[in-house]
């Protein structure tokens, strides 16, 4: 994967995954939520109907009150109460029921079929007998029980609650009920307006994670788009600047060899002729100008040879790293007449080829810098290890510079150095005063 996707992918990433997180979180509480309201809504609307149901009973209750206040006890008082409870309608599927203490049912104004029956073992479609479990919570003194039931108006078995009390000197048990079906639509709905609103709120993090994503891979193309500018930038710069070192070095050997060693060849070839012509005609100074010519032609090669070290120095290859600076340092004294010491405090070994050569060309450019602009009379190169790494130090008694002025020129010496550091990921710096410059370089071997 390329680096500018692997950018992309591991902003988006994150948000992607903080955004699944987040909603993984909403529908956890939103679930949670869902089944508190649901309970809440139930266990309100029940309150509502057992309050609705004693209600009821009372109205029924203060029906029948001057029969059963009376005193009364007889058949006839009871079936007038029961006529009476009979023609108590509330609503579409309101009515009261009336049962003995046996079970036996007496009177119910939908169901006529079930008057006169026992029906104390009686149960609904969830096992509960239902007559037993009245009876008991009539008794109990609670009165109200959930059971399954018929209802009248749609002949469907559905939940009902209903309300029971004992009226203990007839020994009947009467009650009425409320069909609880609208419970299960209220809670229902309370549900769906939850998982909507959730669902809402998904949609809203959706969005607002997308448009996050769409700014992102946005801005990563633009980002992308000006580092690719910057870097084509960059690398045109870099090739126009090889073009032009390599021209420079062109020229330079050029000049070496036409101003150096094609006029030294030239006056030997005329030496030589000189010499031919003198020894044919048997003069005595033609065996002088043969020696002599003899003698350029050394000199002519030990230039040949100067121009190929500094091309690439061959001690470098043979011999390694310190010979190499050694023979480097002593033609820069024979050249300049400039006092030099090379302190060596690093083993040969613990330096690569790469860094070899690095450590080799920074020191020709340092001993090239001081040659040309330091006007010094001594210097010292410093070669030892620190701290798993090659420490380098250049020093001069020169006339001095400043640091800065000299790195915004255009000279290429100290960006050379600077760059072939770098490379390295090694550390460079450089401070000078009048009587003293001294250049220092870290370059550690594990890079």
């Amino acid at each position: 994967m390329q680096l500018k996707y692997k950018i992309v992918t591991l902003s988006v990433l994150p948000l992607i995954a903080s955004v699944l997180i987040i909603c993984v979180l909403v529908f956890a509480q939103s679930r949670k939520l869902e089944e508190e309201q649901a309970r809440l809504v139930e266990s309100s609307i029940m309150a509502a109907k057992k309050a609705e149901l004693k209600n009821y009973l009372e109205l029924a209750l203060s029906l029948i009150a001057p029969l059963y206040q009376s005193g009364r006890d007889d058949e006839a008082a009871r079936q007038d109460a029961l006529r009476m409870l009979s023609r108590a309608n509330f609503g579409l599927d309101g009515y009261f029921f009336v049962y003995d203490s046996h079970g036996k049912n007496l009177m119910h104004p939908r169901q006529a079929n079930l008057v006169g029956r026992e029906l104390i073992g009686m149960k609904d479609k969830n096992g509960l007998p239902v007559i037993q479990a009245l009876l008991k919570s009539a008794k109990s003194g609670d009165g109200f029980q959930l059971y399954t039931w018929e209802k009248p108006s749609t002949g469907q078995v559905t939940d009902k609650l209903s309300y029971v009390v004992m009226l203990d000197r007839w020994g009947w048990m009467l009650g009425t009920g409320i069909y609880i079906d609208d419970v299960e639509v209220a809670t229902s709905k309370s549900r769906q307006e939850v998982a909507d609103g959730v669902l809402t709120t998904v949609l809203a993090i959706a969005s607002v994670a997308l448009i996050a994503v769409l700014v992102v891979f946005s801005g990563g193309l633009m980002l992308n788009f000006s580092e690719h500018r910057l870097a084509d930038r960059k690398l045109s710069a870099l090739n126009q600047r090889i073009v032009r070192l390599q021209e420079e070095e062109r020229s330079r050997v050029s000049r070496e060899l036409h101003d150096g060693i094609s006029q030294q060849l030239v006056s030997i070839k005329f030496q030589f002729e000189l010499a031919g012509l003198e020894l044919e005609k048997g003069m005595p100074r033609g065996l002088e100008n043969l020696k002599a010519g003899t003698a350029r032609l050394g000199e002519a090669i030990g230039e040949i040879r100067r121009i190929s070290h500094d091309l690439r120095p061959s001690l470098l290859d043979t011999l390694g790293l310190s010979p190499a600076i050694l023979q480097l340092v002593r033609d820069f004294e024979q050249r300049t007449g400039i006092r030099t010491q090379f302190e060596q405090g690093l083993d040969d070994t613990q330096v690569g080829g790469e860094v070899a050569v690095t450590l080799y060309r920074i020191i020709q450019e340092a001993l090239g810098n001081i040659e040309r602009h330091s006007r010094a009379s001594a210097a010292i190169i410093s070669l030892s290890c620190s701290r798993g790494g090659v420490a380098l130090r250049v020093e001069d008694n020169g006339v001095g510079f400043d640091p800065g002025l000299m790195e915004r020129s255009q000279g290429i010496g100290l960006r050379n150095i600077r760059e072939r550091v770098d490379h390295h990921r090694g550390t460079f710096t450089l401070s000078s005063s009048s009587g003293r410059t001294e250049l220092q370089v870290g370059i550690p071997l594990d890079a």
